[in-house]
């Protein structure tokens, strides 16, 4: 019998909110909120819904319960440099446009060479912005315990950006292999923080299930009211950050944030 997997500490990640995005999330949060916890909407629990401060990206999730292990994952983030990774991520070539259009992809490409160049000349990379838009599940609609915001990212390059990012953690082994893609995500529902579970405590509502140990909700009705939602757009990212599992809640009480151990610039 396998012995059994250590529990799970830190996560890396880019976080979403800053000061100057700070506003524009917490109005979309706070909006949306108010709908799908509403007992004449959708009932979901408010503790359903996850505090403005926890919002980021995941990039993969790593087991750092000794000091040595931490201190090593911090080593290897501050070996990180964003910009020249992000220099060497280029979109993934569309198969057949050479053939279909080869005088428009030639002045495409003229044209991304000159602005990479215009990059590499200035003292400060491009920022790094994306826009939050829609709401997903990771599992069947009408059972479900996560909704999530996805990035826009048409050409791919925000993925492979990440995929690399994280690369070092995995080679170092200190990030373990979850035998699935990474799915970039912004988790804005998750029904594990409801006081009582899904044994029919606190915050059971209209649309919701005791099963096991989590709540499930039938969630198609908020998944399509929400598909096209803007949750941020210009969202600018700033951040590379180790943070701790398990979001504190601020001297208010009012939001909640992880604990940054170490964070680099993009």
């Amino acid at each position: 019998m396998p012995p059994p997997r250590p529990a799970l500490t830190h996560f890396l990640c880019l976080p979403l909110v800053t000061p100057a995005s700070r506003g524009q999330l917490s109005r979309s949060l706070d909006d949306f909120r108010a709908d799908v916890t509403g007992a004449a909407s959708f009932g979901l629990p408010e503790d359903a819904v996850r505090p403005l401060g926890t919002l980021h990206l995941t990039l993969g999730v790593m087991s750092l319960a000794q000091k040595d292990d931490l201190q090593r994952a911090v080593d290897v983030l501050r070996t990180l440099k964003p910009r020249e990774i992000r220099s060497g991520v280029k979109p993934p070539s569309m198969p057949g446009a050479a053939r279909e259009a080869p005088l428009e992809q030639q002045q495409a490409q003229q044209r991304e060479q000159g602005r990479e160049r215009e990059q590499e000349q200035s003292l400060a990379p491009a920022p790094l912005v994306i826009t939050l838009r829609g709401l997903h599940t990771m599992q069947t609609p009408a059972k479900a315990s996560v909704l999530y915001a996805p990035p826009a990212d048409p050409d791919g390059t925000l993925q492979a950006f990440c995929e690399r990012l994280r690369a070092p953690f995995r080679e170092a082994g200190l990030m373990p292999e979850e035998g699935r893609p990474l799915l970039l995500h912004a988790t804005v529902v998750n029904t594990i923080y409801v006081r009582g579970g899904g044994r029919g405590g606190p915050g059971r509502r209209k649309g919701a299930k005791g099963g096991g140990n989590r709540l499930t909700v039938d969630a198609r009705g908020i998944l399509d009211r929400y598909d096209d939602y803007v949750w941020a757009e210009g969202l600018r990212l700033e951040k590379v950050a180790i943070c701790q599992m398990g979001a504190k809640k601020s001297a208010d009480g009012e939001d909640a944030a992880y604990v940054v151990e170490a964070e680099v610039d993009i």
